[in-house]
């Protein structure tokens, strides 16, 4: 009988401290920093409290502190972590050695600064055998998984997520890579909330995933959190243009045709929204379009172009910037500018790891000045921009040349913006390149 039970049954219970047991101080401290304080304990089980049961633990007292829970009957601590700002969360499935029941004392204790704290609860008479209404096979569901959005995304601030589904079960989401097993207190039938607070080294992208979990029993069901995370505001940028505004590019094959988004502190370019007329005509469906970037390459004939690219956030803000360049043959050209062209990386090409070697090819002799920039595309680190690498280098007697730059923090998603000036004589010629680090 208790073992079909323990599938029908999911209990959700506040349970109030029956006594507080506080580290003894001496009667003539004064100017002591002040103990540790728990405040509360929530428990959620999905079978009452037979073997094979999910134990859920949720602590709520002072912050940055280390947080367990002690059941008389279960021979071990069961550790907790701090999924936000002084709330500890963590869980248990029931073995079946251990020995508890409703009567089995809990303890939660919270370790601070060299000083700890212990509160004593008990279990709710009822809650071994305490029925919740579960739907039928096929209504558990998820009607609804939102977020409170934040002006930033940024160590310290804390996500606030709601749930609106099936009432009576245990909730909870993952951060994908930054935090899993969140858990989500119903507030109401039906209504469940949770909260994390981002730490300063989490990898928290706008683009990141992030799922909700709704179980009943043995069933389950998940969805992805599809709103943005922050309130943004304002448009993207599109920066880097390649050809630059005006140029004159020398007829050659596969010329380049790109440009970088920059959404700093937004929630990203929607990749879907790009669209790239060349001329008026639309070259959408042959360019490659990230996040991050957009690259278009074809055997231009000589002439006048026009660039005309529109996008889109993801919080729905556009942006649009045209600009024009000519393709123009070398024969007949006065030779006012330097050859200055990258032989080892196409424009925003992705890179692996750290050091970045960068090789080109100039005039026999020229100098070239490199400078590059970071900027960071992580939680807490938009608008960030690093100077990396300002250095001279001389081209061999066959132009080419090389550079290499290791950023002290080679983050997933950095991009890496090189500008380099080529000199010989009276004659400069300039050339930029963009690389990103790859994506864990």
């Amino acid at each position: 009988m208790k073992a079909q039970l323990r599938n029908q049954v999911a209990a959700f219970f506040l349970l109030l401290p029956a006594a507080a047991v506080l580290v003894a101080l001496p009667a003539a401290a004064v100017a002591q920093q002040a103990a540790p304080e728990v405040q509360s304990l929530q428990v959620a089980s999905d079978g009452g409290l037979d073997a094979g049961s999910r134990l859920q633990f949720t602590v709520e007292g002072t912050p940055r502190a280390q947080a367990s829970v002690r059941i008389q009957g279960i021979q071990r601590n069961i550790p907790l972590r701090e999924v936000s700002r002084g709330v500890y969360a963590g869980d248990y499935t029931i073995k079946r050695q251990d020995r508890i029941d409703e009567s089995s004392p809990i303890r939660a204790t919270l370790r601070a600064r060299n000083r700890s704290v212990s509160a004593n609860y008990s279990f709710p008479a009822g809650i071994a055998g305490q029925q919740v209404a579960v739907a039928p096979f096929g209504g558990l569901k998820i009607e609804r998984f939102s977020v409170a959005p934040v002006d930033r995304i940024e160590p310290g601030a804390e996500l606030r997520f709601a749930l609106n589904g099936t009432a009576g079960g245990v909730a909870e989401f993952d951060i994908p890579g930054v935090i899993n097993n969140v858990p989500m207190r119903e507030v109401r039938p039906g209504v469940y909330e949770g909260a994390y607070t981002i730490r300063r080294l989490d990898n928290l992208t706008p683009s990141r995933p992030i799922v909700a979990t709704l179980r009943a029993g043995d069933r389950s069901v998940t969805t992805n959190l599809t709103q943005p995370l922050t309130a943004d505001a304002k448009p993207p940028v599109i920066r880097n243009l390649s050809p630059r505004d005006g140029e004159a590019v020398l007829d050659r094959k596969a010329t380049s045709v790109s440009a970088t988004f920059d959404d700093a502190g937004g929630v990203g370019v929607d990749p879907k929204s790009v669209r790239i007329l060349l001329s008026g005509r639309d070259v959408t469906a042959s360019s490659q379009i990230t996040p991050q970037f957009f690259t278009y390459r074809a055997d231009l004939p000589l002439g006048r172009y026009t660039v005309d690219v529109t996008a889109r956030d993801m919080a729905g803000n556009a942006v649009r910037e045209t600009w024009r360049f000519d393709i123009v043959s070398p024969v007949g050209a006065a030779p006012t500018t330097v050859p200055l062209q990258v032989t080892s990386h196409a424009n925003n090409a992705v890179v692996e790891g750290s050091p970045v070697q960068v090789r080109g090819r100039t005039a026999p002799g020229a100098l070239v000045d490199v400078k590059v920039s970071a900027i960071a595309a992580l939680a807490g680190l938009f608008g960030v921009n690093q100077e990396v690498l300002s250095q001279r280098v001389q081209a061999d007697g066959n132009g080419n040349f090389s550079f290499g730059f290791a950023p002290q923090l080679p983050l997933p998603g950095t991009r890496y913006e090189v500008t380099m000036v080529a000199h010989l004589g009276d004659r400069t010629a300039e050339s930029k390149l963009v690389l990103f680090q790859r994506q864990n």
